[in-house]
């Protein structure tokens, strides 16, 4: 699998990216989300594509991967945010503004995006079965319609409750969720692209028939 170690690379690049940029609220025409709703699209698309090309197994280690990723950058952000400022630098406030919503960013984005990965996946996988590969847009925009509705109510809530006011924590969820699922279907036929290019130089096309989807299995058969 020549490509499948590049894809894991981005998949934790994208995911950390996006949890550091979700420190700030952003308008874009009449959406208002957190920063990371504009990359953490990506996240769900290359887990579509793990899953369709590789299967729930890789894709589930994969995930894992991410969670990893996350708890030790959150970690790394509280240890450094509580050691002592050298003499001369002055920016312990900024970096608390800005780096001090992160860990409970990304807690709340540990949560949430565990749940709505693994169910993207689960989803993603049954419906390939069901469908016998065929009808790739049923897949991609199911599972996502369902998942992104999940990790975006789990994480604007636990990231965000108590912290900005409840009219704009309620327009942050539905702009995120509409943002997000909006961006998958207008990505669909990249998504196609990927697939089979995937698909025809790997030589694989995984169907998860007898895979167990327990998420905290980690082995490969």
């Amino acid at each position: 699998m020549k490509y499948f170690d590049l894809i894991i690379m981005l998949f934790v690049t994208v995911l950390l990216v996006s949890n550091v940029v979700s420190a700030k609220i952003v308008n874009l025409g009449p959406f208002t989300f957190d920063g990371g709703t504009i990359l953490f699209p990506l996240v769900y698309i290359l887990g579509d594509v793990l899953t369709e090309v590789y299967g729930y197994k890789r894709a589930r280690r994969t995930i894992w991967a991410g969670f990893g990723a996350n708890f030790f950058a959150a970690l790394i952000f509280i240890i450094v945010g509580k050691l002592p400022s050298a003499r001369g630098w002055e920016n312990q406030m900024a970096y608390e503004a800005i780096l001090g919503w992160v860990p409970r960013i990304v807690s709340a984005s540990l949560i949430a995006y565990w749940c709505g990965e693994f169910i993207n996946s689960f989803l993603m996988a049954k419906m390939k079965i069901a469908t016998k590969g065929k009808w790739l847009f049923s897949r991609t925009i199911s599972s996502t319609i369902v998942a992104e509705g999940v990790d975006t109510a789990i994480f604007c809530t636990l990231a965000f409750l108590g912290k900005i006011p409840n009219s704009l924590l309620l327009s942050v969820i539905i702009s995120n969720y509409l943002f997000k699922t909006g961006f998958e279907v207008i990505f669909t036929p990249f998504t196609y692209i990927i697939v089979a290019f995937l698909k025809k130089k790997e030589g694989i096309d995984v169907f998860d028939y007898r895979t167990n989807f327990n998420p905290f299995k980690l082995e490969i058969d």
